[in-house]
């Protein structure tokens, strides 16, 4: 016999000690279940193995475990009452941090329907109805009594019942004395996890205070942000609305501008050896400059020789592009390693491929050396 829990029906077994007549403390860190007998499980063996020792379990691991435990039986009532009879229990994880319950159910809870099912377990918990727990039940007269069998649970010819009020169940697991020491339970999550089953994640007790606490800061710091506001949501959505119109007109003025710049490039070629250059150097955006150069490169056939070089300002650093035709990659240029000789110039590195590559880097004032450098390992100069 142990006092100690051991993982069953869902439920994590317990922790706690064995402590020794000298007070040497060996330490239980899990407690599971093989051929029917408790195993636990050790950081470190005790010293003297034949020694008498004092079992004490984590009293406050326990009690949170007991907590979430009994929760999901009044959770599983509450789902049966708001989503319908149809709904059973697939699977369940109980812990002293959270509770997981699983069950059948053939399309997503709504956001109304969860807090349905929040306000009856939490008037079920005020209600504080005690635990009361009937050991040695013949099965047929558990089910006589109401109780539900729990999905993949195998039950011998006597079985324990545990009632919470109207939320009757088959359970080998630890609960709490009454609801009322559960305090609050609140649903962190709703999800599907295969075809028609559902899983609800929640917490109880100082888990849901916890949860009540950070609703509670965000929507002080979503006041704040918005200077106090006497209507929060209609004023996000506000927000929200006139920041997808400023980013839709900000996408708009870049295209124009991306396609101003890139017009202004092209009128500026450079007839060099039989190759036409395409050179940028000023303020910009990598990104934008990166579509410049494959916009360039498809205004022209694939055997003309188009080399496009970019050094753009951006802000407190600085970036390199280079676009190769095919004819000048087939002709041994290599923008990836071209990218490399300019690379060390703006204090930083890049990459990439034979006909396209980038380069970032820190130091904008050896843009001009960085190109002339690249032109150079090109024989463009």
């Amino acid at each position: 016999k142990s006092p100690f829990y051991a993982e069953m029906g869902g439920q994590v077994g317990d922790r706690g000690w064995l402590i020794s007549a000298d007070g040497k403390k060996t330490d239980i860190i899990d407690t599971k279940r093989e051929n029917n007998l408790p195993v636990h499980i050790v950081k470190k063996l005790p010293e003297d193995m034949t020694a008498a020792f004092t079992a004490k379990i984590d009293r406050e691991m326990r009690v949170r475990s007991e907590c979430n435990h009994s929760a999901t039986h009044l959770l599983h009532e509450a789902l049966r009452e708001v989503l319908g009879t149809h709904v059973e229990q697939k699977g369940s994880f109980v812990s002293p941090d959270s509770l997981r319950f699983d069950f059948s159910h053939f399309q997503k809870v709504t956001d109304e329907e969860i807090r349905k099912v929040e306000m009856i377990v939490n008037r079920k918990i005020r209600e504080n109805v005690s635990l009361e727990e009937h050991r040695h039940v013949p099965i047929a007269q558990a089910k006589e009594m109401g109780a539900m069998a729990l999905f993949g649970e195998k039950y011998g010819e006597e079985v324990r019942v545990v009632r919470f009020g109207s939320s009757v169940e088959l359970c080998g697991g630890t609960h709490i004395a009454s609801t009322g020491l559960i305090g609050s339970m609140y649903v962190v999550s709703e999800s599907s996890i295969a075809a028609g089953v559902r899983r609800i994640e929640a917490v109880t007790a100082e888990g849901a205070e916890k949860q009540f606490y950070m609703a509670q800061d965000m929507i002080r710091e979503l006041h704040s942000m918005f200077n106090n506001v006497p209507n929060l949501p209609m004023t996000i959505r506000k927000s929200i609305e006139e920041n997808a119109d400023l980013k839709k007109q900000l996408a708009d003025y870049i295209k124009e501008r991306v396609a101003a710049l890139k017009q202004h490039i092209l009128s500026h070629a450079i007839d060099k050896n039989g190759v036409k250059l395409f050179l940028y150097k000023g303020k910009g955006n990598l990104e934008a400059f990166k579509d410049i150069a494959f916009q360039i490169k498809g205004e022209f056939p694939t055997e003309e020789k188009v080399f496009f070089i970019a050094g753009i300002e951006e802000h407190d650093k600085c970036g390199l592009v280079i676009m190769l035709s095919d004819s000048l990659v087939a002709g041994d240029l290599n923008a990836a390693k071209l990218i490399k000789e300019g690379a060390k110039y703006i204090q930083g590195g890049g990459g990439g491929q034979p006909h396209f590559a980038t380069a970032g880097g820190k130091n904008k004032a050896g843009l001009s050396q960085a190109i002339e450098a690249i032109l150079d390992a090109a024989g463009l100069n």
